[in-house]
């Protein structure tokens, strides 16, 4: 019996003219059941612009700028599907690369992990120099610190099994760009399946990313991750320091925002 699939666009300041045929792509490539573009701060006038989505694409706007993270465990919160995707809406990773990640699921993968840095992926267009540098040695460090070794945590094009996401969704606390890498310490945690996929990309010099102060987010982020990874392992240092902090995951905030509306 074939799975269904859901796909998730978080879009922050998107571009109408990209993610329109991008998302038309999609639907092209792997027949999704739903996309469910994740919209934070919309300009106005861009709502008209994304009127020309296919008819299997839905658009929840949010006034507010919720981050990549959050915008990506709504999504997935609200998909009723047997794999949950993600692809970031400037389209660095084409259609049929995000196809490939969807396919790995299909084929056994709990955990789908798309990757530029992987030796047979194909970088069409490279990063800028302090970017690219910025990232090499964030995943070197990632490979270092967690128990999922990958070539590449932060590709904007992921998948997982509504099975899988059972069990790492109320241990996501991460908003912005290192809920991915939360993503896959969690995932590795539960000893789930974890595939990395290479894929076409190519670098959008028009992103709103910082990179020196994304890089200082993450790697904060990342060594918070490795202490859930490890507190769900049941070290005991790690549930000491965990069983001391008061935070709140991500889909409990959306609980208690839908309690207080």
């Amino acid at each position: 019996m074939s799975q269904s699939v859901g796909v998730v666009v978080p879009a922050y300041r998107p571009d109408p003219e990209r993610l329109v045929p991008y998302v038309r792509a999609l639907v092209a490539e792997f027949d999704p059941a739903v996309v469910r573009v994740e919209l934070d701060a919309p300009r106005a006038g861009i709502l008209d612009s994304l009127s020309a989505l296919p008819p299997v694409a839905d658009v929840n706007a949010v006034d507010a700028r919720r981050g990549k993270g959050a915008a990506i465990t709504a999504g997935f919160e609200a998909l009723d599907t047997d794999i949950l995707a993600f692809a970031d809406a400037d389209g660095s990773t084409p259609a049929e690369s995000m196809g490939n990640v969807v396919a790995a699921v299909h084929e056994g993968a709990d955990l789908a992990v798309g990757s530029r840095r992987h030796p047979r992926a194909t970088v069409a267009s490279h990063q800028t120099v302090a970017r690219r540098y910025l990232g090499d040695g964030f995943a070197w460090l990632a490979r270092r610190l967690l128990d999922v070794p990958l070539y590449d945590y932060q590709c904007g094009a992921k998948a997982i099994t509504a099975d899988a996401w059972d069990d790492v969704r109320s241990h996501l606390y991460e908003p912005g760009f290192a809920w991915d890498i939360e993503l896959i310490a969690v995932s590795g945690a539960f000893g789930h399946r974890v595939a990395e996929v290479p894929v076409v990309w190519e670098d959008q010099p028009n992103s709103t990313v910082s990179p020196v102060d994304t890089t200082i987010k993450m790697a904060r982020g990342l060594l918070r991750s490795r202490h859930r990874a490890r507190t769900i392992r049941e070290d005991r240092l790690h549930e000491f320091i965990a069983a001391q902090n008061d935070e709140c995951t991500l889909v409990d905030e959306f609980s208690a925002e839908a309690t207080d509306d």
